[in-house]
Formats: C-alpha cells, sequence, structure tokens
C-alpha cells in the first residue's frame, strides 16, 4: 500500500510535535553521533543515562538534550529508561509521535518523514520502524550477523526493535513498556499493542546505523543468553494466550540445545555398547541435521534476504552455536523466578577502554 510522503513542517503543524527518546550507559563516541543525528530533527530530545560513568551526561547536555539520570537504587532496564524519556518529554508538553532511539543508533535523515506520513495513514498503526544497518559489518562476523538480524520482512509486522517511531496515544493507552523486562521489552510491548487492535509496520527504508562493536565470541554468547532469557520470561507470561507467544521459539531452543544432541549421543553409546548398526545409523541421522538445518537456514536468507551464501551459511552456523547459550538463558530465568529477588541486565558490550 502507497502513502503521500509528509514533510516534517507538514506533519508538525497537522499532528502536534515529535519528541526523542535517547539510552544509554558509556556510549562515548556512539552517543556523540547519536546525538548529532538526531538534534534539529525533531522538536524536543531527552537523553536517559543508566549510571555511566564516562563523559555520557556532559555529551547530552552540550547537544542541547534534557538529561534524565536514572536512580540507582533500582535496577536499569532499557524499558525503565525509555518510560522515564517519554515521561520527560510529556512534562513538558503534548507530544503526537516520538522516536525511541538507543544511544548506539544514529537517525538517518529521511527516516521521520517516511515514517511519519505511514502512521498519518494508517490510523490504527502504532509504531513504524524501518531498517537498522550495521555501521561497521565488516568488522566481525558477529557484527555482519546483527546486520542480518535487523533485515525483517517488510509490510505489518508483530514486534519491533528499539530504533521506532511510536505514536504516544497508544504507547499511553498499554501503559507503556514493562520496565521489570530486562530484555525483550519491545516485542512485549507491541503484543499488547496489537491485542488492544493496533498495528506494527516495518518499511522498507533506512532508520537508523547501529554499532553493535561486537569481536568476540564471548560476546555473541552472552548475547545470546539474554535472547533465551527474553524469550523464556515472554512464553512464561503470554504462552497460554492466542498468540503463543514465543512457544515456538523456546521448543526449537530446547531441541536443538539439548534433545537432539543428548539424544544423539544416547545412541551414540548404544551403538558402541551393543554394536546394533541401527543405532549407528540413527546418531548419524541425528549428527546430519545439524548441517541439514543449517543449510535450510541459509536457503531461506539467500532466496529471502539476498544475503551472499557464504554470509548465509554463517548466520545459519551462528544460529545453531547459539543455542546453548540461549538454553543457559532459558535456565537462568527459571533459576530467577524460583529464587525471586530483581534481574540484572545482561550486557555484552565492552566497557570502552580508560572507564569503569
Amino acid at each position: 500500500m502507497s502513502f503521500r510522503k509528509l514533510s516534517l513542517r507538514e506533519g508538525m503543524n497537522n499532528t502536534g510535535e515529535i519528541g526523542a527518546v535517547l539510552i544509554g550507559r558509556n556510549e562515548g563516541d556512539r552517543l556523540v553521533r547519536a546525538l548529532a543525528a538526531v538534534t534539529g530533527q525533531v522538536a524536543r530530545v531527552v537523553y536517559v543515562d543508566s549510571g555511566s560513568t564516562d563523559s555520557s551526561v556532559a555529551a547530552a547536555e552540550a547537544a542541547g538534550a534534557q538529561v534524565v539520570e536514572l536512580d540507582l537504587s533500582v535496577p536499569f532496564t532499557a524499558a525503565r529508561a525509555r518510560n522515564a524519556g517519554l515521561d520527560a518529554l510529556l512534562a513538558v508538553g503534548p507530544l503526537t509521535y516520538v522516536q525511541f532511539i538507543d544511544g548506539d543508533c544514529e537517525l538517518q535523515p529521511s527516516w521521520l518523514e517516511t515514517a511519519m506520513a505511514l502512521l498519518e495513514s494508517h490510523p490504527k498503526a502504532a509504531v513504524a520502524c524501518g531498517r537498522r544497518h550495521e555501521r561497521f559489518p565488516e568488522a566481525s562476523v558477529y557484527n555482519r550477523l546483527c546486520d542480518q538480524e535487523w533485515d525483517t520482512p517488510i509490510g505489518q509486522a508483530d514486534a519491533c526493535g528499539g530504533d521506532s517511531l511510536m505514536r504516544v496515544e497508544a504507547v499511553e493507552a498499554v501503559g507503556g513498556f514493562d520496565p521489570t523486562l530486562i530484555a525483550g521489552e519491545e516485542p512485549e510491548l507491541c503484543l499488547r499493542l496489537r491485542r488492544a487492535g493496533w498495528t506494527i509496520h516495518r518499511l522498507d527504508t533506512e532508520m537508523t546505523l547501529h554499532d553493535a562493536a561486537m569481536t568476540r565470541f564471548s560476546q555473541f554468547a552472552k548475547r545470546m543468553v539474554r535472547s533465551g532469557w527474553a524469550y523464556a520470561e515472554g512464553a512464561d507470561r503470554y504462552g497460554k494466550g492466542p498468540e503463543r507467544y514465543n512457544v515456538s521459539e523456546v521448543r526449537r531452543i530446547w531441541l536443538w540445545s539439548l534433545i537432539v544432541p543428548s539424544t544423539t549421543t544416547m545412541l551414540a553409546l548404544g551403538w558402541l555398547i551393543t554394536g546394533h548398526g541401527w543405532l549407528g545409523i540413527l546418531a548419524l541421522l541425528g549428527i546430519f541435521t545439524y548441517p541439514a538445518m543449517i543449510l535450510k537456514i541459509a536457503r531461506y536468507r539467500h532466496k529471502s534476504f539476498g544475503d551472499p551464501w557464504g554470509s548465509a551459511l554463517a548466520y545459519g552456523l551462528f544460529i545453531k552455536l547459539g543455542r546453548p547459550w540461549q538454553l543457559k538463558g532459558m535456565l537462568d530465568y527459571r533459576a530467577h523466578k524460583a529464587c525471586g529477588g530483581e534481574a540484572k541486565i545482561i550486557e555484552y558490550k565492552d566497557v570502552p577502554e580508560g572507564r569503569t
């Protein structure tokens, strides 16, 4: 469906002003670039800081952004930071739209006009999100994996990521982000929005540049732990609903990180102990399911998104390599739920040299 592109000035005159909320912690130069990119594109900018020990707060103040520093006595979450930023924006005056941006992302010049046009032409559209690209996809295979992850199907969607233009009315109607979630807060918000009759839209438009800064497998593993936690918590909360939220993903994690390898191992041991050839054949079939699934994922990426075969195969490989760490995240969530207490955010980025 096509829609007419509005200018920012025309959009603001007709529908009210657009504000932006940036969130971050120790982002350094990434935050400086993020602030420079959004300044001048929106009416008001709020930066929410989650306990940075670098010059992030000073950089935001120098850029003219309103700064909100979160209370250190309450656990940090991205959801809590986004809610605090929106509250600060609305305390100054009403807004029709809010652009949420992670502090390691740069807003692209044409994004707001295109996204606002979509929301204007779809009165029940709550969220517009576009293409997030990695700034340095060639720096590591992990950065390239992120760039591929950001490339999602175009059209009406189930969820968005951390960068998106949202209708303030819709966000307020469902109570904003859930501040208790340490991961997966955007899909969870989108689920509540869809249940309330709102829609989410993914546009084929450049939205932001992101700097994942992942150069080691240990960072990738932490990121997978975080995603496993988010899948488990989401399924725990909403898995019995009509959407079967996160249920299939949780099952895939159990299947490929535990059930298939343990069954294959038992079959192989049975073959070695008993000498029954059929057990060995079944064990081999179990082993070969992994390259078969990697190839299946790669073919999907190549056909649907145009990924070169090398990148598509790497994507499939790392999806499988990440499953055990996702299982760890799911088990960590279960342990946390059983023991109680407050969950802590799982960070995969390093604190840049010279900071604590």
